[in-house]
């Protein structure tokens, strides 16, 4: 009798080659509902790359990527139709570029950005859209009274906030997220930081977080998943990795953070 439920994500020997270069080699892991992983590793490792393998953006070489639907089956994930994996990509899962601008559309209004996902699934009351909108920048610390600004007015912080937002609106069961906190002040990113430890568990959100910044992973993740080469060299709880690191390779990453 198995006890254990199914993953919501099923990962197994994903592989991916660019020309002559392998990106991705054999990945396998599993991720559970309303659990965060985070995959690290140093520039050129492959997560990016197994990360948008995972999200369906790119067609792996080889491997398969499972999902739990709301009906409790396995799906392949790219196996889908186009059609199959749009209405995914904007219902049950999430993604957060490491760019809010390749995130957001940067002329419309922010509640808009908000309500685009609302409305590709039939919702069409504009009160109602509006106050959706306004509740969402209130949670995700933006005022709502810049509900009709432009994203191209706002700081990098408030833009990355304002993604978030625009991808949890439909209250998605997975959430994929690149380098969400690369490249903004770090009084800014600790803001952002405790805003997403704060929804996910809120939420129970399950998160697949790309990042290079241990600190982030240690803050965010229940699991980790280390890579080096396009390949998975340690995968283990986060705390666990961290504090006692098996392999050299992650050995490496640590002691290399924590030298002055």
């Amino acid at each position: 009798m198995n006890l254990h439920p199914p993953p919501l994500l099923r990962v197994r020997c994903v592989s991916k080659r660019f020309g002559q270069q392998l990106a991705v080699q054999e990945a396998s892991f599993d991720l559970w509902p309303g659990e965060v992983l985070a995959i690290v590793g140093e520039s050129g490792s492959g997560k990016t790359t197994l990360l948008n393998a995972l999200a369906a953006r790119l067609q792996p070489d080889s491997g398969e990527v499972h999902f739990m639907g709301r009906d409790g089956q396995l799906q392949n994930v790219h196996c889908m139709s186009q059609a199959q994996q749009r209405l995914l990509a904007r219902t049950d899962w999430g993604f957060v570029t490491q760019h809010a601008a390749d995130g957001l559309r940067m002329d419309v209004s922010a509640g808009a950005n908000v309500c685009e996902r609302l409305m590709g699934l039939g919702q069409r009351h504009y009160g109602a859209l509006r106050s959706q909108a306004q509740a969402w920048l209130r949670r995700v610390e933006i005022d709502p009274i810049r509900i009709d600004d432009a994203p191209r007015t706002f700081s990098g912080g408030m833009r990355q906030r304002l993604q978030i937002a625009r991808n949890l609106v439909t209250q998605p069961r997975l959430v994929f997220m690149d380098e969400p906190t690369s490249g903004l002040d770090v009084s800014v990113q600790a803001r952002l930081l405790d805003l997403l430890r704060q929804l996910t568990r809120e939420m129970q959100l399950a998160v697949v977080i790309v990042t290079h910044d241990l600190a982030v992973a240690r803050l965010l993740a229940h699991r980790m998943v280390v890579m080096q080469g396009g390949r998975v060299v340690e995968t283990g709880l986060t705390d666990q990795v961290l504090d006692d690191p098996q392999h050299p390779y992650t050995q490496l990453l640590v002691s290399s953070v924590l030298q002055p």
